[in-house]
């Protein structure tokens, strides 16, 4: 037990003269308080200790994994953007703080501003940052060569702005080194293909979750936002989950998420739940959030495909890694908050209200929360959803009667959805492609009639010239939805897409990450409307778990991957992949490609797997390695009880089938 009372010395004004999250951190060196650690150390100016009272707290032991530095870069380029302003270029949008190298007078005052991008005159661009200053500023102490690191800030950026009030100081490229952070998580996903600009997507999405998993799912790293929006998380949740081992990561935060829960079951739009200093939960409302938000007070939670997140990613968590422990931490929450939905659902269709599918094209930049999918068919979406994965929770729980209860209550929403919003020629209210892919991703239109509502789609995709136009809603289901229903053409023609609007558009404009619009810059409009315009987030990024599974080939067909499915389906335009997945069990590795007419796989799985392999065509012929124990051929493909080895197999059959 280590005590403290009055007789401690605490606390002195020191070099830190300023530190916050947003702006940065100022350091003035000639504060610094010497050898304060030393016995003999005068002490005299400093302040005694404070007693409080005991308030009830408790330290508990950290369920997810610390923040470190994980990388450094060092600078690939550097220029003055106008006298006296170097600019130094990383090469890579990041997440972290330099270290700054300089020798210069005592008294020598160094600015450093931070960005994304740059703009028409080669200056940083930080009109994006909105409120936040994200600057640091080192003062010298003098006397020889000095090192600085911030302690109590990060930044997003790729570009760093330096200014230097004294003359005399010399700047090179090694004076500025990017530390890089992230929630120190286990990377354990590959993937790469024939196509380089599919391979720098794949980098984006995976530098987009280093720099926004800092101990909670951020939707941003560099302006005045920085906070866990649940929307975000529930949309990523699977694709990340391929790239790092995510389990506690996701545990931790969703006890954020139950923690902020409301007394209605409302889970908050934003975990952990800020509030500012004014008292109201952040962000402080304008009239365009409130007036699409619940009426009675911004932050009541509960916001549809965002407050969702409380049941589909705990769901998403056991699929992956197969305990169902989260699953009976989280039930109690999520049924409350399913609850929460049935109360405030009039005739089960939720409440049009909402952020709607957010930041979709087929709407204005000024009326972001008016795209043409209607809010209540979302929200209805949702909550037939919701209750599909409660009714599996609970049978998973052995909880028959509430699984019971939960499937009635799916069945009837569903019903509810299709007599409120679908046709019987099978047109969605709206008429959008995110509606189509709710219906149909959602599994909320009978059998009978999907086929009905999948030719719909097409045509509104064929309407818009192959292009997609979702927003973070609809985009996660596009890829997946297509390939569903056989058209995994199209899937591979939307992926390859590189005009605009599309997932390799901005890889083509040098990004390094994930943006937040499909349209943060272009050539004809250069930058998008600046009050909401991160150049790093992830939620378009959803699309590297489609890429993992069906490019790649590698998914689950039992939680935690003790059953893995390998089924790539090649499409046009890409001759191979290799993709790798290290599971609960053990690496998962395939590797395709096509030649001609003939389709070539290799693929490892773990021991005390099993294997399901999905190959299109007839005549697979499969090379066992000595020690295999059995092969049968199943209606779908082959199956293989694992032994350790490579398997290979080889498949005459024409690229492109399904």
């Amino acid at each position: 037990t280590v005590c403290t009372d009055e007789s401690w010395k605490v606390t002195s004004d020191g070099p830190i003269v300023l530190a916050d999250l947003y702006d940065g951190e100022t350091y003035d060196a000639t504060k610094e308080l010497g050898d304060w650690s030393n016995p003999v150390y005068n002490d005299s100016g400093w302040h005694a200790a404070h007693i409080y009272e005991d308030g009830g707290a408790q330290l508990v032991s950290k369920l997810n994994p610390p923040i470190r530095r994980i990388a450094e870069l060092k600078t690939v380029e550097l220029f003055e953007s106008s006298p006296g302003i170097n600019v130094f270029n990383l090469g890579q949008n990041m997440v972290g703080w330099v270290r700054l190298k300089v020798t210069a007078p005592r008294g020598t005052k160094i600015t450093l501003k931070f960005g994304e991008w740059l703009n028409d005159d080669r200056s940083v661009y930080v009109g994006n940052l909105r409120t936040a200053k994200a600057t640091d500023t080192y003062i010298c102490k003098g006397g020889g060569e000095e090192i600085f690191e911030p302690h109590f800030t990060f930044h997003g950026f790729q570009y760093v702005e330096l200014v230097c009030d004294n003359d005399t100081a010399v700047f090179g490229a090694d004076s500025i080194t990017g530390i890089v952070l992230c929630t120190d998580m286990e990377q354990t996903g590959s993937f790469e293909c024939s196509d380089p600009l599919i391979n720098r997507l794949q980098q984006n999405i995976i530098w987009g979750q280093r720099g926004n998993f800092l101990d909670v799912p951020t939707d941003c790293p560099q302006r005045d936002e920085r906070v866990g929006w649940t929307g975000d998380a529930q949309v990523f949740v699977g694709a990340s989950s391929f790239n790092y081992n995510v389990e506690t990561f996701f545990e931790k935060w969703l006890c954020d998420l139950a923690d902020d829960q409301r007394e209605t079951g409302a889970y908050p739009d934003v975990a952990p739940d800020v509030v500012c200093k004014t008292g109201e939960h952040w962000p402080n409302p304008s009239p365009m959030w409130a007036k699409m938000l619940r009426p009675s007070a911004f932050g009541e939670g509960g916001t549809a495909a965002w407050a969702d997140a409380g049941i589909i990613c705990p769901w998403v968590i056991y699929e992956r890694y197969g305990d169902a422990r989260i699953l009976e931490r989280q039930y109690e929450s999520m049924a409350a908050f399913l609850k929460f939905l049935e109360d405030e659902s009039p005739d089960l269709i939720r409440p049009f209200e909402g952020f709607g599918d957010w930041l979709a094209i087929d709407t204005s930049p000024a009326e972001i929360f008016f795209a043409p999918t209607p809010q209540d068919l979302i929200g209805t979406a949702y909550f037939a959803y919701d209750a599909d994965l409660m009714a599996n929770i609970a049978g998973i729980l052995g909880k028959a009667d509430d699984a019971e209860k939960y499937w009635r209550l799916a069945a009837n929403i569903k019903k509810a959805f299709c007599d409120e919003f679908v046709s019987p020629n099978g047109r969605i209210a709206g008429d959008t492609q995110t509606a189509y892919l709710l219906a149909l991703g959602f599994d909320l239109v009978p059998e009978s009639m999907q086929e009905r509502v999948f030719e719909n789609l097409v045509r509104a995709l064929e309407r818009r010239e192959w292009k997609l136009s979702t927003g973070f809603l609809g985009a996660p289901l596009l890829c997946p939805v297509l390939t569903k229903f056989g058209r995994t053409d199209i899937a591979y023609r939307l992926l390859l897409q590189q005009e605009y609007p599309s997932w390799l558009y901005s890889v083509l404009q040098g990004a390094t990450t994930i943006w937040e619009r499909w349209n943060s810059w272009t050539k004809e409009d250069g930058f998008e409307n600046i009050a909401m315009n991160s150049f790093n987030h992830y939620a378009y990024g959803a699309v590297g778990d489609w890429m993992a599974q069906t490019v790649g080939g590698i998914s689950f067909a039992e939680p935690g991957y003790k059953k893995v499915r390998i089924a790539p389906i090649p499409g046009e335009g890409i001759t191979w992949a290799k993709t790798s997945y290290e599971s609960p069990y053990g690496k998962i590795s395939v590797d395709w490609k096509t030649e001609g007419d003939a389709f070539e796989l290799n693929f490892t799985i773990p021991p005390n797997t099993t294997a399901e392999v999905l190959v299109a065509g007839a005549d697979a012929s499969l090379a066992l390695p000595d020690g295999m124990t059995s092969v049968g051929e199943t209606s779908a493909g082959l199956e293989c009880t694992a032994v350790p080895g490579v398997y290979w197999l080889r498949n005459n059959m024409a690229c492109g089938g399904n």
